[in-house]
């Protein structure tokens, strides 16, 4: 991102804030893995998308009409000794240098400094009820600032929660964001595409699993946006299995959700495949029909659409399929009533996608006003139907049992229709029949 798509983000929020109002916003924590170690620092979402700053131990204030500067941030000052052990920090130069902030401050001043932010304003947005000691923390501010009321200083008396504020502007992706995000998809595409070639009978999950990472990471997509799911076999059939600690056995399916995250931004992209290189009857028959109705899916995402829309032509698909196959019991005029029971659930259970974004789940309200909201073009989601019969399950023939297929797609709405940003991983039963095994 730049500094120019930071300042335009910020003008467009402070917009839609009411007059004297204020944002505040923590970044994120660093986290402890075990005794002296952290997990590695990833940023809170809504700051970084503000302010792009990436340390830890900082906070942002948005103050639209300021007369220094809407943006003010408090951060670590230099410190050579610790800079030593633990690399550079921006300083407080380093964020209205680097980062164009109007103001800086070292984060020691933050309770010196906020209550003097907050005098002339009436309403706060805030985080509401992410940490208490944060809620605690502004109320403490608020307090110290309404000490000065007989001097006629006004004080916050609203607050309100920053998500949603923040969910609005993130749901509608720039031109600048579609570009990072089809490049995250192109780079775990080349991914999956490895892993597949990579793939035979006798190799481990996680080998999989650690192919993908390097994969990713000579591309420059060194952070993954999840941890990557590599299941075969009944593990495919577990939604979230992330043990990937199974041997990959010949005639087995595997199932591998995996996307890297660049820039901030995710990829999120399924492939399912025969470990040995070729479907069986049973397996390319359910692969067929879940690609089919991933291709349903995608038809109906297109702008004036509802978001359900996806999912209802997914679903179609799926029933009259089960139905077909005699899974499902019933001939094409039972479809309707199926659907409507929800019979297809015990082999899909979840919903045909979600937002994706900075987050893999991103933010942004699924409904408004009680409907489900229309498509808009700069929207980013994924597309992801499947089918899940496990061992279990005696309502499939026994072929098609502990067979779990799901076929995933990153899909940025356009003013023309939408473009599949994860276009490049292979998903045709046949191209992939010609790629897994084929390099040692």
């Amino acid at each position: 991102m730049t500094i120019v798509e930071y300042r335009r983000r910020r003008d467009r929020l402070a917009g839609m804030m009411p007059p004297r109002s204020l944002l505040v916003l923590p970044a994120a924590n660093e986290t402890t893995r075990s005794r002296d170690v952290h997990f590695p620092f990833r940023q809170d979402s809504d700051f970084l998308y503000l302010t792009g700053f990436p340390e830890p131990e900082a906070w942002m204030v948005l103050a639209p009409a300021r007369p220094d500067g809407d943006l003010v941030l408090f951060c670590r000052p230099r410190d050579p000794a610790r800079e030593i052990w633990d690399g550079r920090r921006a300083g407080v130069a380093g964020a209205t240098e680097r980062y164009r902030a109007d103001q800086a401050h070292p984060i020691g001043d933050l309770d010196k400094v906020m209550p003097t932010l907050l005098e002339g304003r009436e309403r706060v947005y805030f985080p509401i009820g992410r940490d208490p000691d944060l809620d605690r923390r502004l109320m403490g501010w608020v307090a110290t600032a309404k000490t000065k009321a007989r001097a006629g200083v006004i004080a916050p008396s609203e607050f309100l929660a920053s998500d949603r504020l923040l969910a609005e502007q993130r749901l509608r992706k720039s031109p600048l964001e579609r570009r990072t995000m089809h490049k995250a998809a192109r780079i775990s595409a080349a991914a999956h595409r490895a892993v597949m070639q990579r793939c035979r009978p006798g190799l481990w999950e996680y080998q999989l699993e650690s192919e993908f990472v390097h994969q990713c990471a000579l591309r420059g997509g060194r952070t993954q946006a999840y941890p990557p799911i590599v299941g075969s076999g009944a593990n495919a059939c577990v939604l979230h299995y992330v043990d990937n600690r199974h041997r990959l056995r010949d005639g087995d399916l595997v199932l591998i959700d995996a996307g890297c995250e660049l820039a901030g931004y995710a990829s999120d992209i399924t492939r399912t495949f025969p470990v040995n290189g070729r479907f069986s009857d049973a397996q390319r028959t359910l692969y067929e029909l879940v690609l089919a109705a991933q291709q349903a899916a995608i038809a109906k995402a297109v702008p004036g659409n509802r978001w359900d829309d996806p999912h209802k032509a997914a679903v179609r698909t799926l029933t009259a399929g089960l139905v077909e196959l005699g899974i499902l019991p019933g001939g094409p005029r039972a479809v309707a009533r199926l659907i409507k029971e929800e019979k297809y659930k015990p082999f899909f259970m979840h919903r045909t996608g979600h937002w994706l974004g900075m987050d893999v789940h991103d933010v942004g309200d699924y409904k408004v006003r009680g409907k489900w909201r229309r498509l808009e073009p700069g929207m980013v989601l994924t597309i992801e139907p499947g089918l899940y019969i496990a061992a279990a399950n005696d309502a499939a023939p026994a072929p098609f049992r502990n067979i779990g297929i799901r076929i995933e797609d990153d899909v940025a709405i356009t003013e023309e229709g939408h473009e599949i940003l994860s276009a490049d991983a292979p998903k045709d039963p046949t191209e992939i029949e010609s790629l897994v095994g084929t390099r040692s």
